[in-house]
């Protein structure tokens, strides 16, 4: 099996710099196994595959040991092979994905990405995140990540968090 594999540098306009990120185009999707090896094999911190469809491309992003539902950089860096190698004429790429509608543009010297927006709200404490914390907040919120607020600078400061937990 022959893929090809671009490694991009993205967030930097010298080499050897910047975000990594693995690309992979491909005419249609492979098994999850074969996507999940083949980040694997790249060891970079996400592979981006993508496939092209009616209105743009689908993209999916796998770490060495799962896959992910968004990555900025290897979604530009997908971007600037899709610009540079495969749609030289297009200054507009639109993918579709797992965490929505995603697009990027080609201005200037620069590239623009416009990404859903996933609002944090109020959700219950988990029980694991209290221990490793050691101290109550104010408030959790959730989104792909848990958000802690405390009432004050200091309470942060003060915190010395059970970081095994």
């Amino acid at each position: 099996m022959k893929i090809p594999i671009y490694q991009i540098d993205a967030f930097t306009s010298k080499v050897f710099s910047g975000n990594p990120a693995a690309v992979c185009p491909l005419g249609e999707w492979l098994d999850d196994s074969t996507l999940q090896a083949i980040a694997q094999e790249n060891n970079l911190s996400e592979t981006a595959f993508f496939v092209p469809e009616a209105n743009g491309y689908h993209i999916r992003w796998f770490t060495p040991v799962k896959e992910i539902e968004l990555c900025g950089h290897a979604t530009l860096a997908a971007a600037f092979v899709i610009f540079n190698y495969f749609d030289t004429s297009s200054s507009e790429i639109k993918f579709s994905s797992r965490s929505g509608k995603l697009t990027v543009s080609w201005e200037q010297d620069l590239l623009a990405m416009d990404f859903p927006s996933k609002a944090p709200a109020p959700c219950r404490t988990p029980k694991e995140l209290l221990e490793g914390l050691k101290m109550e907040p104010l408030e959790v919120l959730c989104s792909d990540d848990y958000f802690v607020v405390f009432s004050s600078e200091k309470d942060i400061c003060d915190l010395s968090p059970n970081m095994e937990r």
